[in-house]
């Protein structure tokens, strides 16, 4: 038999009665194969000399779950929106490196990456998270596949808790007027009409510019969204892109925010950041979302007496409000710019019978003599 030529590869046995493969790569260091007899090594060989000429990179078989995860990271990022890559990144480096990092990726079983669920579980991680954890491996572990890194994407043998029921913690009218009057001067104050009067997401407040507002119609565009790190990315879906019409109280909230907001430009002087945002720090520059949550949001709920909700809440409170007016589902989900009508349906399915029941009534009255 000819040799094999250089870059080809070579099979050989070792002293400890394994058979082994080196193959190399131009620019790369020589990969590895091994196997229990030579068929098997030539077998992984030939697999491995195909996906060579096709461009593939060769993958030593000891690559371990963390060194294919960070890749996959580099890989995935230019493909998703900042905040998904965060999320990702946080989710690998946090809490699957540390426990199954080690771990051969070829050799990953169902079985240890249930162990894995397990054990977040067990230091007190939520089941929605450990469900996003799954969902980030599973995506992950799909890419391997593709790859031609791994024979199988082992968490689809695996089980992840059932999601946990959260309930919405929607302000009453009775509340949302509390919150209102506890607002009334804050510099802040216009943020917090149009959270609870549009339903608008934190991001896309925080992302808002005045560009994108019109006070002589009272209409906003939402077009982008402040993601962490005060990054500007796109709204969440492409239904979020959508034009708001404000009601009166959010127009005169917006007014009256510009004149401060012009007041402290002039107070700023040159440390003042031309940004362009609706609402901005005392020098012009983006509101941090912690901050806001932290310095602003939780002193302002516990100064009107009310329970602790998230800012998400207001959101919520705003759709539950409409809903409960009569407003067609249809036009709530046009306004919070949910992906489709099913959304709003299903998250506010607890606001709907109610709203059944009224129009029977109605239609009671219509048709009786």
């Amino acid at each position: 038999m000819a040799r094999r030529g250089n870059s080809e590869g070579s099979i050989y046995k070792r002293k400890d009665g394994r058979w082994a493969a080196a193959v190399s790569q131009l620019g790369a260091k020589r990969r590895t194969l091994y196997g229990k007899t030579r068929q098997e090594v030539a077998k992984k060989l030939t697999g491995a000399l195909r996906d060579k000429e096709s461009g593939f990179p060769v993958v030593s078989e000891r690559q371990t779950v963390e060194q294919f995860l960070n890749q996959w990271l580099d890989a995935a990022q230019p493909t998703v929106r900042h905040t998904t890559y965060v999320r990702y990144e946080e989710y690998v480096r946090l809490h699957i490196n540390p426990i199954i990092g080690r771990l051969r990726l070829n050799r990953l079983t169902p079985q240890q990456v249930q162990n894995l669920y397990a054990k977040k579980l067990a230091d007190g991680m939520s089941p929605t998270s450990v469900r996003h954890l799954h969902t980030v491996l599973h995506r992950a572990l799909r890419q391997a596949l593709r790859w031609g890194l791994t024979g199988r994407n082992v968490t689809e043998a695996v089980d992840p808790p059932r999601r946990a029921h959260f309930d919405h913690q929607p302000l009453t009218p009775d509340q949302a007027r509390q919150f209102l009057s506890a607002a009334q001067g804050n510099r802040l104050e216009a943020l917090y009409v149009l959270a609870l009067t549009t339903g608008m997401r934190q991001g896309e407040l925080l992302g808002l510019s005045w560009r994108d507002v019109d006070l002589d119609i009272g209409t906003i565009q939402v077009r982008s969204t402040l993601q962490q790190g005060g990054v500007l990315g796109e709204p969440k879906t492409p239904k979020s892109r959508r034009r708001i019409n404000l009601p009166v109280m959010a127009v005169e909230a917006l007014r009256k925010h510009r004149i401060l907001q012009l007041k402290e430009r002039m107070e700023a002087g040159s440390a003042w950041v031309e940004s362009g945002f609706t609402f901005t720090n005392t020098v012009g520059n983006h509101v941090d979302a912690d901050n806001l949550r932290l310095r602003s949001f939780s002193p302002l709920l516990e100064r009107a007496g009310l329970p602790t909700i998230r800012f998400h809440d207001l959101r919520h409170t705003s759709a539950t409000l409409l809903l409960s007016l009569g407003t067609n589902p249809k036009v709530v989900q046009e306004l919070l710019g949910h992906s489709g009508i099913a959304v709003t349906m299903d998250v506010y399915s607890h606001v709907l019978p109610t709203m059944q029941q009224e129009a029977m009534s109605d239609m009671d009255k219509l048709l009786s003599a």
